[in-house]
């Protein structure tokens, strides 16, 4: 029995110890701003940033099918199939490509050809005038938008690391469709960070098919009153120093978004800021057939955020490797290289909600929680001394052991404390007790029964174990039934909850049992629990 309690004692000890060391680790500049490096707080307890936007998944689906309409025109070409036209005519049906003007003999081949492994995602159908119409599978649409959803917050979770926002939340928003929620706890730079992130940093680059023009009217007007069907007008500036103009570019572009490998800001020959930029194996070998094609003649326009920012010759075949200016300033091209760096958005953004916490609202939050944490605390463990005497310090030692034992796995896991979190662990003290009274009424009643004090204890904790494992795991599902479909403070609360109620069946079975072994050791036979 000795070596057994010995044993179980040490264990006891080693845990505390370990976990002591999660939260405050090696002490350092005072035992206070030791547990502030552990602990990581919330962005309702640390101010900072909260952010709700919405990504315009439409935006990926048209590019998508704009690449596919010109990949399909070269892809017919190839097969024969010459002197038709390709696009997106319909503009009831922005998700149909129409491929009009197939010669009557050739319809057959086009027809394989849009049915072929490339042309997967699309259902085929052909006109009354001997069209070939591809509409874009409602499967193939649904993919993309969610492709386009997690690559976007993946490319927002890169771009704020690289700027070292410590412990920030960023994951889909469950109360809309294709929402993101984002919380960046003790940012500095508010403005910089909603900038960076919410700028879509959707650099492609077009041909250009004409221009430049005084205004839309007048591109109107050179174009017979009608854009075609592959093209777009937009505006921008040829240099930085020209005054804006409008642009008429092919709607494909040549390169865009994750055809970019790598940027860097650094300078021109005159020493502006500019972002050289690196492509892709497969996007270079594109941009190379493209430029050798045009070199000379064409000219090219480098687009961002749907705005023109440059015009370029194109007097050579290009490969991988290319160069903007823009009139940047030095930390726009800094930001922007970071954009394009940390992966360029599928589709644009727009912010549904912004909310600022300060510092001093977070502190009142603390300070409130903290005085709520110990005053329940407190008071629970006042309420066990009086009704359970002796073994109330059994409880309250087992309470203090799981309340370490929290602090301690959120100091290792990283896991963010939140005021709900906060609420969390106070609930936690409250399944605590409820635990010991269980065990402890249970010890009274075979007491009462004439049992020994050792067999009353060991019937106690036995037929009371089950309970506390219905009880503790019914509150774990709901706790896990939280963390899957909420989002933020709300899964902070979820886990804070559900780690608690599993130290809470070690303290309260394990602990507990030993403390009442180690006293039981040590008390004369016949002498009266204090229970």
């Amino acid at each position: 029995m000795g070596k057994n309690l010995a044993g179980k004692t040490a264990f006891i000890v080693a845990i505390l110890l370990v976990f002591c060391y999660g939260f405050i680790g090696v002490p350092h500049g005072g035992l206070k701003q030791s547990i502030r490096n552990r602990i990581n707080l919330g962005l309702d307890l640390k101010g900072g940033i909260h952010l709700v936007l919405e990504v315009h998944v439409a935006e990926a689906v048209a590019s998508l099918t704009d690449r596919d309409a010109a990949r399909l025109q070269a892809d017919l070409e190839k097969a024969g199939v010459t002197g038709l036209s390709v696009g997106k005519t319909n503009a009831a049906h922005p998700l149909t490509i129409v491929a009009s003007g197939i010669p009557g003999g050739k319809l057959a081949d086009a027809r394989t050809v849009a049915t072929g492994q490339d042309y997967g995602n699309y259902e085929v159908g052909t006109g009354s005038d001997g069209s070939l119409t591809l509409t874009m599978k409602q499967a193939a649409i649904r993919d993309v938008n969610e492709r386009t959803l997690d690559t976007s917050i993946e490319t927002i979770r890169e771009r704020v690391d690289k700027l070292g926002v410590a412990e920030p939340v960023i994951q889909k928003y469950g109360l809309g469709d294709n929402q993101i929620l984002v919380e960046l706890p003790g940012v500095d730079n508010l403005d910089r960070v909603e900038d960076i992130i919410q700028s879509t940093a959707k650099l492609a680059i077009h041909a250009v098919s004409a221009g430049p023009y005084a205004d839309d009217q007048a591109a109107l007007t050179a174009n017979n009153g009608a854009i075609p069907a592959d093209s777009i007008l937009l505006h921008g500036s040829a240099t930085a120093t020209a005054p804006e103009s409008v642009w008429l570019l092919k709607r494909a572009s040549e390169v865009e978004g994750t055809d970019f490998r790598d940027a860097q800001p650094g300078q021109d020959q005159e020493g502006r800021p500019n972002i050289t930029f690196n492509l892709t194996t497969d996007a270079g070998n594109r941009f190379y057939k493209y430029t050798d094609e045009h070199k000379g003649t064409g000219q090219m326009a480098i687009v961002l955020d749907n705005k023109v920012k440059e015009v370029a010759g194109i007097n050579s075949a290009i490969r991988d490797r290319g160069e903007i200016t823009g009139g940047f300033t030095k930390q726009q091209a800094t930001d922007l290289s970071l954009m394009l760096r940390t992966g360029a958005l599928p589709a644009s953004l727009s912010y549904l909600e912004t909310r600022t916490v300060g510092p001093s609202l977070g502190a009142a939050s603390i300070r409130q929680g903290v005085i709520a944490a110990v005053a329940g605390m407190l008071a629970v463990m006042l309420f066990m001394l009086i009704y359970y005497r002796g073994a109330g310090i059994n409880a309250d030692l087992a309470l203090l052991l799981n309340l370490v034992i929290l602090l301690g796995f959120m100091g290792f896991s990283g896991q963010v404390l939140t005021l709900p979190g906060i609420a969390g662990v106070i609930l936690t003290i409250g399944m605590g007790v409820d635990s010991n009274v269980l065990i402890f009424e249970r010890i009274r009643e075979e007491l009462r029964a004439g049992k020994t004090n050792a067999a009353a204890v060991q019937q106690g904790f036995s037929h009371a174990l089950q309970t506390i494992i219905d009880t503790h795991v019914t509150t774990i599902v709901s706790a896990l039934i939280l963390f899957l479909f909420g989002s933020g403070p709300v899964r902070g609360f979820a886990v804070t909850l559900a780690f608690g109620l599993l130290a809470n069946v070690f303290t309260a079975v394990f602990v507990s049992r030993t403390i009442f072994d180690a006293i039981l050791e040590r008390r004369a036979r016949g002498v009266a629990l204090s229970i």
